[in-house]
């Protein structure tokens, strides 16, 4: 299947959302959060970023789900920073710390040409939504070079729909987190006003984008939509209202990934409600809560995330 950016690429559409996206950063409001700063001056908002992205890590990434993985991996780019900073992240180091490089197009489209190369399946962007105009900018010197891999959009539903938009025909997967239900959670552990509306919002436009995921004879991802739902302590996540939403306003085909891997993490240890491991019955709700939903895409196998340093 040929992805749709290549005949963007081609009619100069590309570029001319590049140039809309780029506009954005001069006083940013890629986000939720709109923080107004000049990213183009290298001045810094919630984010941390300023013109250039920071990468953490590239490589083929086999802790993902089936559809993405297959046999010779997912070509996962970790995106130093982010705009949701949650307190309990699994990968702290990268999303608090900024841990990584600084790179350009060029050097971006370089590690998507090297990981097509190493046969990777797709291409999954952890964490862009605050570097979608980077991302834009490298996609074309990746597609000069010839990179034709479907694109996957990994964010933490913290999304603006108008960034969103631009992005159509460009990204084949997404594969939003559905975090939170309740607001005061948000507030709480990500600082994130409003993140239920924005998330909604999102979740609804990515599958008017690309709707139910679909795989080729293989099982690989060619095109969707992807929800991960992190089971946290406590009922915190909401997973009842979430997946019932998700029946209900998007699809019963939406292929869910109901995850069971929460720990404290990061700065998890502060906090007396998520300062614990999961607990089964915990999970075992939350999988059940999703089927009395009727959703009848369900992945709900245990997965472990494997970080790769930069290569």
């Amino acid at each position: 299947m040929k992805p749709s950016y290549l005949k963007l690429a081609e009619s100069g559409e590309l570029s001319r959302r590049i140039s809309v996206a780029t506009d954005m950063m001069k006083s940013c409001h890629l986000c939720p959060r709109r923080c107004g700063v000049n990213r183009l001056k290298n001045e810094t908002g919630f984010c941390r970023t300023g013109r250039r992205a920071r990468v953490a890590s590239f490589d083929a990434h086999f802790g993902e789900e089936a559809p993405l993985v297959g046999r010779l991996g997912s070509g996962t780019i970790f995106i130093a920073s982010c705009n949701l900073m949650c307190m309990f992240c699994q990968n702290y180091e990268i999303s608090h710390l900024s841990e990584g490089i600084e790179v350009g197009p060029e050097q971006m489209a370089h590690m998507m040409m090297r990981l097509q190369e190493m046969g990777c399946h797709n291409i999954n962007f952890v964490t862009p939504t605050h570097v979608v105009p980077q991302i834009l900018e490298s996609l074309l010197p990746a597609v000069d070079n010839g990179f034709k891999l479907p694109l996957v959009y990994n964010c933490g539903g913290y999304e603006r729909v108008e960034t969103l938009r631009l992005l159509e025909n460009i990204f084949d997967i997404y594969m939003p987190d559905f975090k939170f239900w309740d607001d005061k959670w948000a507030l709480r552990y990500c600082d994130a006003p409003r993140y239920r509306r924005y998330a909604i919002d999102a979740v609804k436009e990515m599958h008017r984008q690309v709707g139910d995921l679909k795989v080729d004879e293989a099982g690989l991802a060619e095109t969707g939509l992807i929800v991960r739902h992190l089971v946290m302590p406590n009922g915190i996540s909401g997973s009842r209202y979430v997946t019932d939403f998700i029946a209900e306003e998007i699809s019963v085909g939406t292929y869910l990934n109901v995850m069971d891997q929460y720990r404290p993490c990061g700065r998890a240890g502060e906090d007396e409600y998520i300062d614990r491991r999961l607990r089964s019955y915990e999970f075992r709700e939350a999988v059940a809560a999703a089927g009395e939903a009727g959703l009848k895409r369900l992945d709900t196998r245990e997965r472990k995330r494997i970080i790769f340093r930069f290569r």
